[in-house]
């Protein structure tokens, strides 16, 4: 059983001589794991990954940028949902003022009818996550991002992406796409809902 949540010693950051028994970090197949980043892919993702983190200062969106412009990505795929589209139509604009290529496709393309998935059909129809990503497919995109798909749509879309996708923004209807506010307020405002009392 892995719980590094729960862990307060977090000694993969500071050296694994404290390590618990329990350590996911002691085991053995971290070995076999490393290997995965010799990738060409792998190891430039990971490289600039690790060198970015380290840069503090910088947005998101400035930092998904320098990631893309670092590993040669020109090509930029945004799958957005619909409640989001002004905010996607201006990170179109940033992506191509820096000098990126876009295509961006939204979250109800096909106009697809909920009864696809055994829903009663309304006048809204089902966010399709499998056809944006598809379709950023067959554009030849270099790196996808996402703009606040529902929870379980980005799930579709991450599973069906060739290129690799990050995450600019998630959606959360009630914290203005800040679903961390919850968080912060675990044990205050928000400890009855995320804590309910169980009977």
């Amino acid at each position: 059983m892995m719980n590094c949540a729960m862990c307060g010693i977090h000694a993969c950051k500071n050296g694994l001589e404290n390590a618990p028994k329990n350590c996911p970090s002691l085991k053995e197949e971290i070995a076999d794991i490393k290997e995965l980043y010799k990738s060409e892919e792998n190891y430039t993702i990971a490289k600039i990954s690790a060198k970015l983190s380290t840069q503090y200062g910088r947005t998101r969106m400035e930092e998904t940028m320098d990631f893309a412009k670092q590993c040669g990505y020109k090509k930029i795929g945004l799958a957005f949902c619909s409640a989001l589209a002004s905010e996607a139509k201006i990170i179109d604009k940033v992506f191509t003022y820096n000098g990126f290529e876009t295509e961006s496709i939204i979250c109800k393309v096909g106009g697809i009818s909920k009864e696809i998935v055994d829903l009663e059909k309304s006048s809204n129809p089902m966010c399709n996550p499998i056809t944006q990503a598809e379709f950023l497919n067959k554009a030849k995109t270099d790196l996808n991002v996402v703009i606040g798909l529902c929870v379980g749509h980005d799930s579709l879309f991450i599973k069906y992406s060739e290129a690799p996708v990050t995450v600019l923004a998630v959606k959360d209807r009630v914290l203005a796409h800040n679903p961390l506010g919850a968080i912060y307020m675990a044990d205050k405002y928000y400890k009855d809902k995320l804590f309910p009392p169980k009977e």
